[in-house]
């Protein structure tokens, strides 16, 4: 894994309270904590959608391979070895010893009934899809052989989606998946408060090892303010996703540590290419050049962010060499669309994302940037759920909404592929372009490391030139933990956060 890619995942408060020469006091294994998360599970826990995130970041599923934030690389979890058989077919041996948490044993038949589920799903995930795998079947007790349509260096990559997570047999023999009781993680779901929370409870078998809680309450908090508010009284021992706004507060406060590390999240405006205006690229252009990034990343950000220099971030070792961010020129806002033949006939309509509570004043401020160069916009707040039949059918006009670019698998061809070929089934955008394509079917297939990154550089160029949305900064992975919370790795990429080691002290 080149260094890049290592320093853009290296979290700067990864380690306190035990880590890496703090003290660590005797773990009170009947302990329990809460953890806020910003999002709830829409899917009734089938695991091609976000749920899957919910399962694995309260230490119920584990998949075949685990990306390792710290170290940069693909290591061993229920699978612990792996090789390419030839062009088209790759083997993964099983862990021995492993249990589900029903009792059953993990098998590759096991795992081929669970991975087939995502696979045959109607909506498939977007790491695990018949586009990008065309087989998945049992060689022996304990190997599964994963088949692609086309050579592939990244199926790792792709068995380390918590999409790809592994469930026993048992729970997908009802209408809807069933994860209580059939994962092999740490913790074992026991409950849930639809939309509210999930409860689950060490599991007691653990492979990893002895497990340090007792259990844990994962809360769905949309609010973010709410999230910091109840890291701060205590209420939550983790909180994810901290809004700009309460972080100089929790920091200030002795009781509670603020971690912080580069993401891969970039805060864009989404625009939707195949509805008039946007469907002209001036218009697009138009919207970019009007736009006061610096402004907007010091003020709403508060200097928690910088302004993004493109679909990439400078830091990540596939950034387009020498991109700058873009700078507001009103002139050149009005050239444009002047260009396009627009005409202010109706106004335009922002959606924010209401889990990402600074979007709303994010919202305000592109409004007025853009009631400067004539073009009138309306504001709607929805939580994501909402909006996102109406995202994936162009039914919309602009929303604010951020994409981490490792989230379906530790490399961008998951986000370049989903989110912007022609027929990506994350194209909200609506854009489509063939030599863009090209580009990315071409590095989907490259072994070679630098090759399939400058190749994501030159696909990226595109995307910059057509002005196919509006990145507006960089973000930092920010999250919350009290102080007393011991062995606690944070995640930027949000999929681990309860795991076996993680404990807190008698209090």
């Amino acid at each position: 894994m080149p260094v890049g890619l290592v320093a853009l995942l290296t979290l700067s408060g990864c380690g306190f309270s035990g880590e890496e020469g703090g003290s660590t006091q005797a773990a009170d294994r009947d302990q329990r904590i809460v953890v806020d998360n910003f999002r709830a599970p829409v899917a009734d826990w089938a695991l091609e959608s976000d749920a899957a995130y919910i399962l694995s970041l309260s230490g119920c599923l584990e998949t075949l391979t685990r990306y390792d934030e710290a170290a940069g690389e693909i290591v061993p979890a229920l699978a612990t070895e792996w090789e390419q058989v030839s062009p088209l077919e790759w083997e993964f041996t099983l862990r021995e010893g492993v249990q589900f948490q029903d009792g059953t044993a993990l098998t590759a038949d096991a795992v081929v009934t669970s991975l087939r589920a995502v696979l045959d799903a109607e909506v498939p995930a977007r790491a695990f899809s018949p586009a990008v795998v065309s087989g998945v079947e049992a060689v022996d007790e304990r190997t599964v052989r994963i088949t692609t349509p086309a050579e592939s260096p990244l199926v790792p990559y792709r068995l380390a989606s918590v999409n790809t997570g592994v469930l026993a047999p048992a729970a997908f023999e009802g209408g809807s998946v069933d994860p209580f009781g059939h994962c092999t993680g740490p913790f074992t779901a026991v409950s849930e408060k639809p939309k509210q929370s999930l409860t689950v409870d060490r599991n007691e078998d653990y492979w990893g090892g002895e497990v340090q809680l007792a259990g844990a309450e994962v809360r769905f908090i949309t609010d973010g303010a709410t999230r910091a508010t109840q890291v701060q009284t205590g209420e939550a021992d983790v909180s994810l996703s901290i809004p700009a706004a309460n972080v100089a507060a929790l920091e200030a406060d002795p009781a509670v540590e603020v971690l912080q590390a580069e993401s891969p999240r970039t805060a864009t405006l989404y625009m939707n290419n195949g509805r008039a205006p946007f469907d002209d690229v001036d218009f697009r252009k138009a919207v970019r050049s009007a736009l006061d990034l610096d402004a907007l990343a010091a003020s709403v950000y508060e200097g928690a962010a910088l302004p993004a220099t493109g679909p990439f971030a400078p830091s990540e070792p596939w950034a387009i060499e020498g991109a700058e961010a873009p700078q507001q020129d009103v002139d050149a806002a009005k050239e444009l669309l002047a260009a396009a033949g627009y005409t202010a006939e109706r106004p335009l309509e922002i959606i924010a994302i209401v889990e990402r509570a600074e979007f709303a004043d994010v919202a305000t401020v592109i409004q007025e940037n853009l009631k400067s160069v004539g073009v009138p916009v309306a504001i709607t707040t929805k939580e994501y759920a909402a909006v996102e039949p109406d995202l994936l059918s162009g039914d919309y006009d602009m929303v604010l909404s951020q994409r981490n670019r490792l989230i379906d698998i530790a490399d961008p061809i998951g986000f370049l592929t989903a989110d912007y070929t022609c027929e990506g089934t994350y194209n909200i955008s609506h854009f489509c372009d063939e030599e863009y394509d090209r580009l990315v079917e071409e590095a989907a297939g490259t072994a070679d490391t630098e090759q399939r990154y400058e190749l994501y550089a030159r696909a990226g160029e595109i995307l910059e030139e057509q002005a196919v949305n509006v990145w507006l900064v960089n973000e930092q992975a920010v999250d919350a933990v009290r102080a007393d919370l011991q062995n606690h790795r944070q995640d930027p990429l949000s999929r681990y956060v309860l795991r076996a080691e993680t404990s807190k002290p008698a209090s």
